[in-house]
């Protein structure tokens, strides 16, 4: 062997072994985090057995004699406390019961069906019949973000569930093209990769920008107050939800084109909030033309205001949430006859 192979073969061994001693103190890092966030923000809300395990849920509220139901669904890489912490509360304390899911995979809710409930569809379903076990429906169905896919595909194939559609700076529809999940993300999920990754380096590196990303997403607001623990942030750090995470992002783009061109079929009352500074979920690409789809679709325009609606426009959507809830209250009342 020569000198040259010798030398090559000492630091590729140098190599391995350092990137041997980070995962290990990654892996180590990752199970701290994990007990850490579930020790710091157990379940907050009964839970609802559905086919393949069970979906938990934060509720609000009186159950009798509300002004109607609001269901409550989290964007990407969150989970049922912030739509709750946001806007959840101040719709409960308007008479409004309000019900909040950890989507499929995250928070407390098992994942049901595993890479599959990436789909809106499939998590729609497990939606749908989380509702018809508590009893809920029709109700307002209120979907923030990448949620906004799943409240549409929720009144598409459920519409018995919905009686209403308050869609918040939604994700729903096609992506350009420079918006796709770029290649190193789908080789993340590529096994082992995905299993390496969101046990070892991902935890401890996500515990690391945890702060940065709550501020860069509230973008031109600053972050509220607390947000990242009143929000049980810390939660989609664990391994199995920041791989959730991925994949959902990863297949909401066939999802969308998939269903975007039903939309014109929905008949629900629906209205559309948008920030219109948002600079994650552009409103010109997604809420404006999104508005002209649904038949008779209402678009609001909340100028300045950045992606976190529900958090720093409390009032203005509370607000749209109940004149959505007057306009259903008035349909359901008989016509008067004249004498």
């Amino acid at each position: 062997m020569t000198r040259v192979a010798i030398t090559l073969a000492a630091l590729l061994g140098l190599v391995a072994t350092l990137l041997g001693l980070v995962l290990g103190a990654g892996a180590v890092a990752s199970l701290i985090i994990t007990a850490r966030a579930l020790a710091r923000h157990p379940p907050e809300g009964p839970f609802v057995a559905v086919t393949g395990g069970r979906l938990a849920t934060i509720q609000a509220g009186p159950e009798t004699g509300a002004r109607g139901t609001v269901v409550l669904l989290h964007g990407a890489s969150a989970n049922a406390s912030d739509p709750m912490e946001g806007v959840g509360r101040a719709l409960a304390a308007q008479g409004f019961r309000v019900v909040a899911f950890d989507r499929p995979g995250f928070g407390w809710s098992d994942r049901l069906s595993g890479a599959d409930a990436a789909m809106p569809s499939v998590q729609g379903a497990a939606i749908a019949e989380a509702l018809e076990r508590l009893g809920v429906g029709p109700a307002i169905v209120l979907g923030h973000s990448w949620a906004g896919a799943l409240a549409l595909s929720l009144a598409l194939d459920h519409p018995e569930r919905v009686a209403g559609l308050m869609l918040v700076a939604p994700v729903a529809l096609p992506f350009r093209e420079d918006r796709t999940p770029p290649w190193y993300w789908r080789l993340a999920l590529k096994p082992p990769v995905a299993w390496l990754l969101s046990r070892t380096v991902a935890p401890p590196l996500g515990l690391y920008y945890l702060d940065a990303a709550a501020r860069n997403v509230f973008v031109p607001q600053p972050v509220a107050q607390d947000y990242v623990a009143r929000s049980r942030a810390a939660l989609v750090l664990r391994p199995d939800t920041l791989l959730a995470s991925l994949q959902d992002l990863i297949a909401l783009p066939a999802a969308l084109d998939a269903q975007a061109p039903r939309y014109a079929e929905l008949r629900v009352p629906t209205a559309i909030v948008a920030g219109g500074a948002d600079n994650a979920v552009t409103s010109a690409l997604q809420a404006e033309p999104l508005s002209r789809m649904i038949p008779g679709a209402r678009l609001v325009t909340l100028p300045g205001i950045g992606h976190m609606v529900p958090w720093v426009a409390t009032d203005a959507l509370a607000a749209e949430v109940s004149r959505l809830a007057e306009g259903l209250a008035k349909a359901r009342l008989p016509v008067p006859t004249e004498p």
